[in-house]
C-alpha cells in the first residue's frame, strides 16, 4: 500500500515548527508494512492544499494530511478537501454527537466550523481534542496537533498495511567512506535493503521480508566491518 503524506502550516515552512508529524506518520507506516512514497509540506492556502492532496490521491493508494484543522482564521484543511471533491461542508451529526457525548460539549457552545465535514464524509472522533477527522475516499484528514493527530491515527492504523519489514541496525564505528565496499557486498549477497547514516558511527539499516536474510546480511557486515557480534 502506498502513501503519500501532506502536512499543512505556514509554520512548518518558515520553521517556526519542526514537522515532527510526518517523520512520525513516516515510521509508522513503514513498521505497518506500508510504504510511504512522498512527504509535502505546504502553508494555510486552501489551493496549495487541495492541489497537493489530489497530486497524492492520484499517485497513491491513499493520503493522509494533517493540519489546519478546527474553526480560526487558518484552518482551511476541510475547506480544501470539500473543493477538491466538491462538496459541501455541512456540520457532521456524528461529530456533534461525539462531542456532545464524549467531550461534554453542547451543541450551542461549538463554532459552525468545528463540526462542518465535507458531505458524506466519514467522521473520525478526536479523542485528545475538540476538531474532529474526516475521511473522503481514500484520503485521511487528520489534525496537526501532535497528540491529537497520533491519537487519530491509532485508531485507523488498522487501514494501513502491507508486508510488516524485518529491520536490524548494525553500528560501525568509522567513516561511511570507508565501508563502501562493505555496503556493495552486503547488496550483492543478502535480499535486503541497506541504508547508511552516519554521525558518531555509521548505522547500517538493513531491511527485508526474512528474519534468516536479515540477521545473515547482519552478521555478514559485522564480520566484514570487523564490528564485534
Amino acid at each position: 500500500m502506498e502513501v503519500g503524506i501532506v502536512t499543512v502550516g505556514d509554520e512548518l515552512l518558515v520553521g517556526d515548527t519542526v514537522n515532527g508529524n510526518a517523520a512520525w506518520l513516516g515510521q509508522q507506516l513503514h513498521e505497518r508494512g506500508a510504504d510511504p512514497r512522498r512527504i509535502t509540506v505546504v502553508g494555510d492556502s486552501i489551493g496549495a492544499i487541495a492541489d497537493a492532496v489530489d497530486r497524492h490521491r492520484d499517485a497513491f493508494d491513499a493520503v493522509i494530511a494533517t493540519g489546519g484543522l478546527g474553526p480560526t482564521h487558518d484552518d482551511r484543511t476541510m475547506a480544501a478537501i470539500a473543493a477538491l471533491f466538491d462538496r459541501p461542508l455541512e456540520p457532521h451529526p456524528d461529530a456533534i454527537a461525539y462531542l456532545e457525548a464524549e467531550r461534554g460539549y453542547s451543541n450551542e457552545e461549538l463554532a459552525a466550523d468545528t463540526v462542518a465535514l465535507p458531505a458524506g464524509a466519514r467522521h473520525l472522533p478526536n479523542s485528545e481534542g475538540v476538531a474532529p477527522g474526516a475521511v473522503v475516499e481514500t484520503v485521511y484528514v487528520l489534525p496537526g496537533v501532535p497528540a491529537e493527530m497520533k491519537a487519530m491515527f491509532e485508531a485507523v492504523a488498522g487501514e494501513f498495511g502491507g508486508t510488516r519489514p524485518v529491520i536490524e541496525v548494525v553500528r560501525v564505528p568509522g567513516h561511511e567512506s570507508e565501508l563502501l565496499d562493505v555496503i556493495e557486498g552486503v547488496r550483492e549477497r543478502f535480499d535486503v535493503q541497506v541504508g547508511s547514516y552516519p554521525g558518531e558511527v555509521v548505522r547500517i539499516k538493513l531491511t527485508g521480508t526474512e528474519d534468516s536474510e536479515v540477521a545473515a546480511a547482519a552478521d555478514w557486515v559485522r564480520e566484514h566491518a570487523d564490528v564485534e557480534k
